[in-house]
């Protein structure tokens, strides 16, 4: 048997003892740093989902932090896959298998991580048990993590305590105030040809093709196309078998109005509610560029914030939009 000396022993608790809180600062750090790199990543991802789907970005990127271990878990890389939804009997898309509550389990796999991240919001939309959830407001993200876990999101009994603390650890409550300038500062483009009506025109994610080579989007759950020339609204009534009469009243215009190149035509009714619970008003924007901007009828607009109709608002004005 081999003699080991008592000063090695002590030389070994030493070295443990000295290195030890470097190494654990150095994993933390490097989670940390996983963590700033992926709201980096995906915050404008988020936005667009929770201004079309209004789930609160906030959840969003917390699930995805906590769900993914930060975008580095085995289904995020190999899948895409950030918020481990399973295949349930619905899904007919790519599969990648392993263990979970139970061995060998069915995943959803995506081509890319903006698939998983629109596939969370409708998985959430369609499902009967998160349905309450939509009745909340927005930016109560509290609420909306406890619900996640009482509907069964998860069986980590501290699921909402981790999504609570993520967001206020990392202020992701900030993005569920809707702002356009984060949603689309890749893609955003402002048309001179549209003053007359003071609209801004974006490029919004594509929702579907449309005949004649149109984009159909989607804002505040509700699909739209942009105007483009040569179009009006018999050709646009007459492409997407709808009547002009229709088309006027979903967007709240009157026989005659003047359209232009880049004003946004819905395809369908607008909501009562918004996506987001208000809007900040900038220079130049009227009731009407706000009521299309948020999909939201502009007689409820005027409602809610108490306005007689044909007031204009002012820039920095807070627009009630639920």
């Amino acid at each position: 048997m081999k003699f080991r000396s008592p000063i090695n022993d002590l030389r070994l608790l030493v070295l443990v003892i000295f290195f030890s809180p470097f190494l654990l600062f150095g994993q933390n750090s490097d989670y940390e740093n996983a963590v700033r790199k992926y709201i980096e990543t995906y915050q404008a991802i988020a936005v667009k989902e929770m201004l079309s789907y209004r789930v609160p970005a906030s959840i969003t990127l917390a699930q995805g932090i906590y769900e993914s271990n930060v975008g580095r878990s085995r289904l995020a890389t190999e899948a895409n896959n950030h918020f481990g939804i399973k295949c349930h009997k619905e899904w007919t898309g790519k599969t990648i298998y392993q263990d979970d509550e139970t061995k060998h389990e069915c995943f959803r796999k995506y081509d890319c991580a903006e698939e998983s991240f629109r596939d969370h919001s409708r998985f959430l939309v369609q499902r009967e048990r998160y349905k309450n959830l939509f009745s909340l407001d927005i930016t109560d993200y509290k609420s909306w993590a406890k619900g996640l876990k009482e509907a069964g999101y998860a069986t980590n009994p501290n699921y909402a305590e981790k999504l609570i603390s993520t967001i206020e650890k990392y202020g992701l409550y900030r993005f569920d105030i809707a702002d356009y300038s984060i949603a689309f500062r890749d893609s955003l483009r402002l048309r001179n040809d549209t003053v007359d009506i003071k609209v801004k025109s974006m490029e919004y994610d594509v929702f579907a093709a449309g005949p004649g080579n149109r984009e159909v989007y989607l804002n505040n759950g509700l699909q739209f196309i942009i105007l483009k020339d040569p179009d009006n609204l018999r050709t646009i009534a007459a492409a997407f078998g709808v009547t002009e009469k229709r088309l006027l009243k979903w967007n709240d215009l009157k026989k005659g109005a003047k359209l232009v190149p880049g004003q946004m035509i819905y395809l369908e009714p607008k909501k009562k509610k918004g996506a987001a619970t208000y809007y900040i008003v900038t220079s130049g924007e009227t009731m009407y560029t706000i009521s299309q901007r948020n999909g939201i009828t502009l007689k409820m607009l005027y409602k809610r914030n108490r306005m007689k109709p044909g007031n204009v608002p002012h820039a920095g004005q807070k627009i009630l939009l639920r």
